[in-house]
């Protein structure tokens, strides 16, 4: 047809890089809250989950998240996204 679509399926190739990286931290970090949960002491627990928990899986799902907000449409995007909850009062 002559159209150029290679801004489309690039768009399309980030969008799905980026849902595979939340999924694989997603798995990934629920297998360790697994791990994590069986600590008896508190203490060690609650460390556990700076360390091993939100120091390795939330920043990177995160950063795939916000990045996810910014490719996809508005009307597309069924939750409140971030930077709107920051303005909500």
């Amino acid at each position: 047809m002559g159209v150029d679509n290679k801004a489309v399926v690039q768009t399309i190739k980030e969008i799905s890089e980026h849902i595979d990286i939340i999924k694989k931290n997603v798995r990934a970090m629920v297998e360790e809250r697994k791990r994590v949960n069986k600590i008896a002491d508190s203490h060690k627990r609650a460390i556990a989950y700076c360390d091993d928990i939100k120091e390795k899986y939330f920043d990177v799902i995160r950063d795939s998240v916000d990045d996810l907000e910014l490719l996809v449409d508005n009307e597309d995007w069924p939750l409140v996204k971030y930077r709107e909850m920051l303005f909500l009062r």
